[in-house]
Protein backbone atom coordinates (compact mmCIF):
# COMPACT_ATOMS: atom_id res chain seq x y z
CA UNK A 1 0.00 0.00 0.00
CA UNK A 2 1.05 3.60 -0.54
CA UNK A 3 -1.82 5.67 0.83
CA UNK A 4 0.35 8.07 2.82
CA UNK A 5 0.83 11.63 1.64
CA UNK A 6 3.80 11.98 -0.70
CA UNK A 7 4.24 8.22 -1.21
CA UNK A 8 3.62 7.51 -4.88
CA UNK A 9 4.45 3.84 -5.34
CA UNK A 10 1.29 2.20 -6.59
CA UNK A 11 1.83 -1.40 -7.66
CA UNK A 12 -0.33 -0.72 -10.72
CA UNK A 13 2.81 0.09 -12.71
CA UNK A 14 3.37 -3.69 -12.84
CA UNK A 15 0.06 -4.03 -14.74
CA UNK A 16 -2.02 -7.19 -14.99
CA UNK A 17 -3.24 -8.41 -11.60
CA UNK A 18 -2.27 -5.11 -9.96
CA UNK A 19 -4.70 -2.87 -11.84
CA UNK A 20 -7.16 -1.45 -9.27
CA UNK A 21 -5.71 -3.78 -6.62
CA UNK A 22 -6.50 -1.58 -3.60
CA UNK A 23 -10.19 -1.24 -4.45
CA UNK A 24 -10.49 -4.89 -5.49
CA UNK A 25 -8.86 -6.10 -2.30
CA UNK A 26 -11.14 -3.95 -0.17
CA UNK A 27 -14.26 -5.15 -1.99
CA UNK A 28 -13.27 -8.82 -1.79
CA UNK A 29 -12.20 -8.48 1.85
CA UNK A 30 -15.46 -6.79 2.89
CA UNK A 31 -17.45 -9.47 1.05
CA UNK A 32 -15.62 -12.49 2.50
CA UNK A 33 -14.24 -11.58 5.91
CA UNK A 34 -16.41 -11.47 9.03
CA UNK A 35 -15.69 -9.38 12.14
CA UNK A 36 -14.77 -12.53 14.10
CA UNK A 37 -12.28 -13.79 11.50
CA UNK A 38 -8.49 -13.67 11.74
CA UNK A 39 -6.61 -12.44 8.67
CA UNK A 40 -2.90 -13.22 8.20
CA UNK A 41 -0.78 -10.70 6.27
CA UNK A 42 2.76 -12.07 5.75
CA UNK A 43 4.66 -8.95 4.80
CA UNK A 44 5.25 -6.18 2.25
CA UNK A 45 2.43 -4.17 3.73
CA UNK A 46 3.45 -0.56 3.08
CA UNK A 47 5.96 1.30 0.91
CA UNK A 48 6.50 3.85 3.70
CA UNK A 49 10.00 4.31 5.08
CA UNK A 50 8.91 5.47 8.54
CA UNK A 51 6.10 4.39 10.88
CA UNK A 52 4.37 7.79 10.78
CA UNK A 53 4.13 7.52 6.99
CA UNK A 54 2.74 3.97 7.21
CA UNK A 55 -0.12 4.99 9.51
CA UNK A 56 -2.59 5.69 6.65
CA UNK A 57 -1.92 2.19 5.29
CA UNK A 58 -2.33 0.58 8.72
CA UNK A 59 -5.51 2.61 9.31
CA UNK A 60 -6.87 1.31 5.98
CA UNK A 61 -6.23 -2.26 7.14
CA UNK A 62 -7.68 -1.58 10.60
CA UNK A 63 -10.95 -0.32 9.05
CA UNK A 64 -11.55 -3.64 7.31
CA UNK A 65 -13.42 -6.51 9.02
CA UNK A 66 -11.62 -9.03 11.19
CA UNK A 67 -8.59 -9.17 13.45
CA UNK A 68 -5.30 -8.92 11.55
CA UNK A 69 -1.94 -10.49 12.31
CA UNK A 70 0.96 -8.84 10.48
CA UNK A 71 4.46 -10.09 9.72
CA UNK A 72 7.37 -8.05 8.38
CA UNK A 73 8.36 -8.29 4.71
CA UNK A 74 11.63 -7.22 3.11
CA UNK A 75 10.08 -3.94 1.89
CA UNK A 76 8.54 -3.00 5.25
CA UNK A 77 11.23 -0.47 6.13
CA UNK A 78 8.75 1.44 8.34
CA UNK A 79 8.61 -1.53 10.75
CA UNK A 80 9.92 -0.53 14.16
CA UNK A 81 9.76 -1.83 17.75
CA UNK A 82 6.73 -3.71 19.06
CA UNK A 83 6.49 -1.10 21.83
CA UNK A 84 5.75 1.55 19.23
CA UNK A 85 3.48 -0.54 17.01
CA UNK A 86 1.36 -2.64 19.32
CA UNK A 87 -1.79 -0.88 20.44
CA UNK A 88 -1.84 1.61 17.56
CA UNK A 89 -4.95 0.04 16.05
CA UNK A 90 -7.44 -2.18 17.89
CA UNK A 91 -7.73 -4.87 15.23
CA UNK A 92 -4.01 -5.19 14.35
CA UNK A 93 -1.36 -7.27 16.07
CA UNK A 94 2.16 -8.26 14.98
CA UNK A 95 4.40 -11.31 15.10
CA UNK A 96 8.07 -10.73 15.85
CA UNK A 97 10.06 -13.30 17.80
CA UNK A 98 6.86 -14.46 19.49
CA UNK A 99 3.87 -16.68 18.83
CA UNK A 100 0.10 -16.17 18.75
CA UNK A 101 -2.45 -18.53 20.25
CA UNK A 102 -6.24 -18.79 20.05
CA UNK A 103 -6.90 -21.19 22.94
CA UNK A 104 -10.66 -21.29 22.30
CA UNK A 105 -10.25 -22.85 18.87
CA UNK A 106 -6.84 -24.44 19.41
CA UNK A 107 -5.01 -22.48 16.70
CA UNK A 108 -1.37 -21.47 17.05
CA UNK A 109 0.66 -19.24 14.74
CA UNK A 110 4.40 -18.64 14.58
CA UNK A 111 6.63 -17.02 12.00
CA UNK A 112 9.45 -14.76 10.87
CA UNK A 113 10.35 -12.80 7.76
CA UNK A 114 12.71 -15.51 6.51
CA UNK A 115 15.33 -14.92 3.84
CA UNK A 116 16.90 -16.34 0.71
CA UNK A 117 17.84 -19.97 1.26
CA UNK A 118 21.14 -21.66 0.37
CA UNK A 119 20.97 -22.98 -3.16
CA UNK A 120 19.15 -19.90 -4.47
CA UNK A 121 21.02 -18.40 -7.42
CA UNK A 122 21.10 -15.02 -5.64
CA UNK A 123 22.30 -16.39 -2.29
CA UNK A 124 25.69 -14.95 -1.26
CA UNK A 125 27.33 -17.13 1.36
CA UNK A 126 28.74 -14.43 3.61
CA UNK A 127 26.15 -11.66 3.46
CA UNK A 128 22.97 -13.71 2.99
CA UNK A 129 24.22 -16.53 5.19
CA UNK A 130 24.38 -14.21 8.19
CA UNK A 131 20.81 -12.98 7.69
CA UNK A 132 19.58 -16.51 6.95
CA UNK A 133 20.96 -17.84 10.24
CA UNK A 134 19.50 -14.89 12.16
CA UNK A 135 16.05 -15.53 10.67
CA UNK A 136 16.29 -19.19 11.63
CA UNK A 137 16.86 -18.09 15.23
CA UNK A 138 13.87 -15.76 15.04
CA UNK A 139 11.60 -18.45 13.61
CA UNK A 140 12.67 -20.86 16.36
CA UNK A 141 12.08 -18.15 19.01
CA UNK A 142 8.57 -17.63 17.67
CA UNK A 143 7.87 -21.36 17.73
CA UNK A 144 9.28 -21.71 21.26
CA UNK A 145 7.05 -18.87 22.46
CA UNK A 146 4.03 -20.53 20.87
CA UNK A 147 4.88 -23.80 22.63
CA UNK A 148 5.13 -21.91 25.92
CA UNK A 149 1.69 -20.37 25.37
CA UNK A 150 0.28 -23.77 24.45
CA UNK A 151 1.67 -25.35 27.63
CA UNK A 152 0.34 -22.53 29.82
CA UNK A 153 -3.09 -22.96 28.23
CA UNK A 154 -3.00 -26.70 28.94
CA UNK A 155 -3.55 -27.65 25.28
CA UNK A 156 -2.21 -31.01 24.14
CA UNK A 157 -2.72 -30.51 20.42
CA UNK A 158 -3.25 -27.37 18.33
CA UNK A 159 -3.73 -26.54 14.67
CA UNK A 160 -0.44 -24.86 13.74
CA UNK A 161 0.18 -22.26 11.04
CA UNK A 162 3.60 -20.89 10.07
CA UNK A 163 3.89 -17.45 8.43
CA UNK A 164 7.01 -16.39 6.55
CA UNK A 165 7.46 -13.64 4.03
CA UNK A 166 10.09 -15.37 1.92
CA UNK A 167 9.40 -18.90 0.71
CA UNK A 168 10.93 -21.33 3.23
CA UNK A 169 12.94 -23.18 0.58
CA UNK A 170 14.94 -22.28 -2.54
CA UNK A 171 13.39 -22.50 -6.04
CA UNK A 172 14.53 -26.13 -6.30
CA UNK A 173 12.63 -26.94 -3.07
CA UNK A 174 15.74 -28.31 -1.45
CA UNK A 175 15.95 -28.80 2.30
CA UNK A 176 16.51 -25.70 4.46
CA UNK A 177 16.62 -24.73 8.10
CA UNK A 178 13.19 -23.15 7.74
CA UNK A 179 11.72 -26.40 6.43
CA UNK A 180 13.34 -28.25 9.35
CA UNK A 181 11.67 -25.96 11.89
CA UNK A 182 8.30 -26.13 10.11
CA UNK A 183 8.53 -29.91 10.12
CA UNK A 184 9.60 -30.09 13.78
CA UNK A 185 6.51 -28.09 14.77
CA UNK A 186 4.12 -30.50 13.07
CA UNK A 187 2.87 -27.49 11.11
CA UNK A 188 -0.50 -27.93 9.41
CA UNK A 189 -0.30 -24.94 7.04
CA UNK A 190 2.62 -22.75 5.99
CA UNK A 191 1.91 -19.49 4.16
CA UNK A 192 4.36 -17.15 2.47
CA UNK A 193 4.40 -14.24 0.01
CA UNK A 194 7.25 -12.40 -1.75
CA UNK A 195 6.90 -14.15 -5.11
CA UNK A 196 5.23 -12.11 -7.84
CA UNK A 197 4.34 -12.81 -11.49
CA UNK A 198 3.60 -16.10 -13.23
CA UNK A 199 7.31 -16.61 -13.84
CA UNK A 200 8.10 -16.57 -10.12
CA UNK A 201 5.03 -18.29 -8.63
CA UNK A 202 6.65 -21.73 -8.87
CA UNK A 203 9.79 -20.70 -6.96
CA UNK A 204 8.55 -21.94 -3.60
CA UNK A 205 7.08 -25.09 -2.03
CA UNK A 206 3.51 -25.85 -3.06
CA UNK A 207 0.97 -28.41 -1.92
CA UNK A 208 1.38 -30.99 0.83
CA UNK A 209 4.95 -31.82 1.90
CA UNK A 210 5.54 -34.08 4.92
CA UNK A 211 2.07 -33.30 6.26
CA UNK A 212 2.26 -29.51 5.84
CA UNK A 213 0.15 -27.65 3.27
CA UNK A 214 2.24 -24.87 1.69
CA UNK A 215 0.41 -21.89 0.17
CA UNK A 216 1.75 -18.88 -1.71
CA UNK A 217 -0.52 -15.96 -0.76
CA UNK A 218 0.97 -12.93 -2.55
CA UNK A 219 -1.74 -10.56 -3.74
CA UNK A 220 -1.25 -11.14 -7.46
CA UNK A 221 -1.14 -14.92 -6.96
CA UNK A 222 -4.57 -14.75 -5.25
CA UNK A 223 -5.89 -12.02 -7.58
CA UNK A 224 -6.62 -9.84 -4.53
CA UNK A 225 -8.95 -12.49 -3.10
CA UNK A 226 -8.45 -13.46 0.57
CA UNK A 227 -7.80 -17.19 0.88
CA UNK A 228 -9.64 -19.27 3.49
CA UNK A 229 -7.06 -21.37 5.37
CA UNK A 230 -9.26 -23.01 7.99
CA UNK A 231 -12.84 -22.71 9.23
CA UNK A 232 -13.47 -23.34 12.92
CA UNK A 233 -17.24 -23.39 12.28
CA UNK A 234 -16.88 -26.45 10.05
CA UNK A 235 -18.48 -29.43 11.85
CA UNK A 236 -15.31 -31.44 11.12
CA UNK A 237 -13.02 -28.85 12.70
CA UNK A 238 -10.40 -30.66 14.79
Amino acid sequence: LSLGEGINKSMELFGGAWIGYVDRLRENWEYLVRPEDLVLIPGDISWALHLKDALPDLAWIDALPGKKLLLRGNHDLWWTSMKKMRGLYPSIDFIQNDGWLDPEHGIGIFGSRGWLCPGDSEFRAEEDGKIYRRELIRLQMSLDDLKRRQKEAGLQNIFTICMTHYPPANPKNEESGFMDIIRSAGTDIAVYGHLHSEKAFGNGPQGCIDGTCFRLVSLDRLNAMPLLLCDTEDPQWN
